[in-house]
């Protein structure tokens, strides 16, 4: 009863805050992805986005470090409300819990520092290729050769005193600057290392805390495998639109105002699984109760014999 009663009044203190922190990061991260000004086909082109809105770079991966680090609000709470209800939770994998948005969250800060460096460096000159000048011309001959010529001007746009090959060329060697200068900037190795290990800690707790919320009743079967497919849709990209629609859906439940209200196991304070489909089927197979009372037929419920016919 005591356990029942500590994650009831845990729960209690904590879902409006949690809810508002999950609110806000959703919102954070979205942010930082509309308010971006950085675009561009390839590399070279990004590059020199990020240095004409440097400002903003810095901007948005603020607001997308802030937003990752509130994620790990909702995440370690879920993960006690199902720590609590069933005991073959593993109790350690909270450390990846709180360890998974860190993780992108400060790889989220020193992203937007390397993408700043790579860009200087690139726009100064300082980037240097390792495309020889006759390999890039032997791709461009190549492609040359697979397309049209109103293609290839098109695709490379020469400029003033350049054939459309040369261009290509041209193009070439700076993409290859480019992507020197993105993998060399001194922050690149700790960035994409950290990205990579939050990446699939907070797959892993997505996943694991969607499983275990629908097992315990926390979480709808839709929902909880919604959460759980967000796990997986995390490993293609930072925060999918799946992973940001349940994480606002969770905001919601928290505060109660999702139709029909919590699922009772949040009210109880233990497990309260879902039936599975069987029990539900069979539930609706069973028999209703027989009638109390025999059906009358007028001469003290006996059912009436037939008469023989004499001849």
């Amino acid at each position: 009863m005591d356990r029942k009663k500590d994650v009831l009044e845990r729960e209690a203190r904590w879902s409006t805050p949690v809810a508002l922190a999950t609110f806000f990061a959703v919102a954070l991260i979205l942010a930082s992805t509309l308010l971006t000004q950085v675009s561009g086909e390839n590399e070279a082109e990004i590059l020199r986005s990020v240095h004409e809105h440097s400002g903003s770079v810095v901007f948005t991966g603020l607001l997308q470090a802030v937003g990752f680090g509130l994620l790990l609000f909702p995440v370690l709470f879920l993960f006690r409300a199902v720590q609590g209800r069933s005991p073959r939770v593993r109790a350690q994998l909270i450390g990846l819990m709180v360890a998974a948005p860190l993780f992108l969250a400060v790889a989220s800060g020193l992203t937007g520092g390397a993408r700043s460096e790579a860009a200087k460096q690139f726009v100064n000159g300082e980037a240097k290729s390792t495309l020889s000048a006759k390999e890039a011309h032997e791709k461009c001959t190549e492609k040359q050769e697979e397309e049209n010529a109103k293609e290839f001007r098109e695709e490379f746009e020469p400029r003033q005193g350049e054939t459309p090959l040369s261009a290509c060329e041209r193009q070439k060697v700076e993409e290859d600057e480019a992507e020197n200068a993105s993998s060399e900037a001194s922050l690149a190795p700790i960035s994409s290392g950290l990205f990579l290990a939050g990446a699939l800690g907070l797959a892993v707790a997505l996943f694991y805390t969607g499983l275990w919320a629908m097992r315990t009743g926390l979480l709808s079967r839709f929902w909880g495998s919604l959460g759980m497919a967000s796990g997986v849709a995390v490993l293609l990209g930072p925060l999918t639109i799946v992973a940001l629609v349940w994480l606002a859906y969770f905001g919601l439940l928290l505060l109660g105002a999702v139709p029909g209200g919590k699922p009772p196991a949040w009210d109880a304070g233990e497990a309260v699984p879902w039936p599975t489909p069987g029990e539900k089927a069979a539930a609706e197979l069973e028999p209703s109760e027989p009638s109390a009372e025999p059906e009358a037929n007028g001469s003290g419920g006996e059912p009436k014999r037939k008469r023989k016919q004499r001849d």
